[in-house]
């Protein structure tokens, strides 16, 4: 009798399934990149345990690796993803108005011609119209 070898842990399929949705691929996506069918992926996500060598090649097909896919919870998710934002420093503050000389390099007389052009031709559609409705 052939033996299979079983070192992941806690539902492997449920595990495939959360990655499968917080990369935002469908069932019938990572059936295409496994050459299996979307029923088949489906069945794979109910699974409690699935083989290393099988699990390797989803790892692989997720864009994850094997160890990251064994040892995902997603309570690890939410405190990567909270304390990544948390600590990156962009925030309100950064993107200030004591900052906005960085974002516009534009002379502020471009600025007032350019929207003295717009305001005049929206001036001439105006009266074009009201002229039309006499």
């Amino acid at each position: 009798m052939e033996t299979v070898d079983y070192t992941n842990q806690l539902h492997m399929g449920r595990k495939i399934e959360r990655i499968r949705r917080l990369r935002g691929m469908t069932q019938t996506e990572l059936g295409t990149a496994l050459g299996i069918t979307k029923q088949a992926v489906s069945k794979m996500e109910q699974t409690e345990k699935i083989e290393d060598g099988k699990l390797k090649t989803v790892a692989d097909a997720l864009g994850v690796t094997e160890e990251g896919l064994k040892s995902f919870n997603e309570e690890n998710v939410l405190y990567n993803t909270y304390n990544f934002y948390e600590n990156s420093g962009v925030n309100a503050a950064s993107i200030g108005a004591h900052n906005i000389e960085t974002l516009n390099n534009f002379p502020i007389e471009k600025t007032i011609e350019l929207f003295e052009k717009l305001l005049e031709k929206e001036r001439l559609k105006y009266e074009k119209v009201k002229g039309a409705k006499k």
